[in-house]
């Protein structure tokens, strides 16, 4: 399983960095993520060719896709799927996906979930095609 992980911190109004998430609740969050990446995952003889990854990365778990390039060299190429960020003010997690412009955009029919668990039952839904097509 490939992921990659960062704290998950905020600035305080004193410029010091404080934790937002408990070191619990981020190997939860990473437990949980695993268990739904492993799931979606292609079988093993395809995932030299294509694959599925998260990262935590800062506030916010990523949840992407990971492709040979065509030629065969170099680095493998990331395509997001999916990605949700805590927010400390209203203790929730908001959810985006990328546009054809590959960018980060809010997911308008259900924009924050409390729980990392109603994130991960939404992207395997995908009730709008915007996660998996």
């Amino acid at each position: 399983m490939i992921f990659e992980k960062s704290p998950i911190l905020a600035a305080s109004s004193s410029g010091a960095a404080t934790v937002i998430l408990s070191e619990f609740e981020i190997k939860r969050c990473e437990k949980l993520v695993a268990e739904f990446i492993e799931r979606r995952r292609p079988p093993a003889r395809l995932r030299q060719e294509v694959d599925l990854a998260f990262r935590t990365k800062g506030q916010s778990i990523e949840i992407f896709e990971i492709r040979a390039r065509w030629t065969g060299k170099g680095k493998p190429i990331e395509y997001p799927i999916a990605k949700a960020t805590y927010s400390k003010s209203n203790r929730c997690r908001k959810i985006f996906w990328p546009r054809a412009d590959l960018k980060w955009h809010r997911y308008e029919p259900i924009p924050e979930v409390d729980a990392i668990e109603d994130f991960l039952m939404i992207v395997e839904e995908g009730d709008h095609a915007c996660f998996f097509g």
